[in-house]
């Protein structure tokens, strides 16, 4: 597992990435002012989705994000 500032840091980057800069840190505020647990969230998220469309949306997100990486086998 990574070191929490480099989870910090690379959550940050993905939040101002796709959301930009202003809206990364509206998205933090809310998560922060409203006690959100992502946990609970999740759990009431995905009990909601019917069986096997976690998966099909899974490989249809993989499907127009191939991996253009250098990952490396350690």
């Amino acid at each position: 597992m990574e070191n929490a500032v480099k989870v910090l840091d690379q959550g940050f980057t993905c939040l101002v990435d796709n959301l930009g800069v202003i809206d990364a840190e509206y998205f933090i505020s809310l998560i922060k002012r409203d006690d959100f647990d992502y946990t609970v969230w999740q759990r009431e998220y995905f009990d909601k989705m019917e069986s096997g469309e976690f998966g099909a949306k899974a490989s249809a997100y993989a499907n127009s994000h191939p991996y253009a990486g250098s990952a490396q086998i350690l």
